[in-house]
């Protein structure tokens, strides 16, 4: 992924949500997971029914060591997936979201 080329689109004014995705995508992909949310928070912004976004969203924001916005993010895109119909994303965050709760309680 050439994330220059992503970034000089964005910076020249053509922003969207799967930009936005494909920066957070390169920037997690790179250990950079709080850029990464910063960049699928707008993605989700833009396009709330993107669960992609929110699925990647989740991740970058554990990866970050965040698992309180992680469970957030998840349970936002499982009602997203839900009324899109998209069962593969739905069931996937449902994992992870059950895996940050139990790291959220655990932690007390």
């Amino acid at each position: 992924m050439d994330m220059t080329a992503l970034q000089r689109m964005l910076d020249a004014g053509r922003d969207s949500a799967l930009l936005r995705f494909s920066l957070g995508k390169g920037l997690l992909d790179a250990g950079e997971p709080a850029q990464a949310a910063a960049h699928l928070q707008r993605c989700v912004a833009q396009n709330p029914a993107y669960s992609a976004g929110w699925k990647l969203l989740g991740k970058a924001w554990l990866a970050a060591g965040d698992a309180d916005a992680a469970a957030r993010a998840w349970q936002e895109g499982i009602a997203v997936a839900q009324r899109n119909g998209d069962k593969q994303a739905e069931k996937e965050m449902t994992v992870f979201k059950r895996r940050a709760d139990k790291a959220i309680t655990a932690r007390g």
